[in-house]
């Protein structure tokens, strides 16, 4: 079974954003329940974290849920790997349980979007500065680095 590498970044209470180590992508969830990468930090890229009875993790979007009966949208993976539709997943499906699995511990500046808002800005008022990536910014000014440890 494959293995993918993921940033869990804690934004607010039992909230996290999940961002790509090798692309540094954050996943989001749309309206329709569709999940996709983002360059930047939204709104749609909150997940709330839960334990489930198995002791597994579960993710549910913070912004969309079935809208009759309330029911949250999770993130799930179907048999091949493939992403499903958020209002398709049910917490109890084996696809919607992750293990994290913690190789490091590294402190980042939580994401947010006004720090996003003032690089828009400035990259505004000095097009021909170079501006910081998104990146940059949501680590505190500071360039990421990544280590690979087996």
């Amino acid at each position: 079974m494959g293995q993918a590498l993921f940033n869990l970044i804690p934004v607010g209470l039992r909230i996290v954003a999940i961002q790509g180590v090798k692309s540094g992508l954050y996943i989001a969830m749309n309206n329709d329940g569709h999940v996709y990468s983002s360059e930047h930090f939204t709104a749609e890229c909150k997940f709330k974290e839960s334990v489930f009875e198995n002791y597994y993790v579960i993710y549910s979007s913070t912004l969309y849920r079935q809208h009759e009966s309330g029911r949250a949208w999770y993130l799930g993976l179907n048999k091949e790997g493939n992403t499903l539709k958020g209002n398709r997943v049910k917490k109890t499906k084996p696809g919607a349980h992750f293990l994290p699995n913690p190789l490091e511990v590294a402190m980042y500046k939580e994401p947010s979007l006004h720090d996003l808002a003032e690089v828009l800005i400035q990259g505004a008022e000095a097009s021909s500065a170079p501006s910081p990536s998104p990146s940059t910014v949501m680590n505190g000014g500071k360039a990421m680095t990544k280590t690979d440890s087996t």
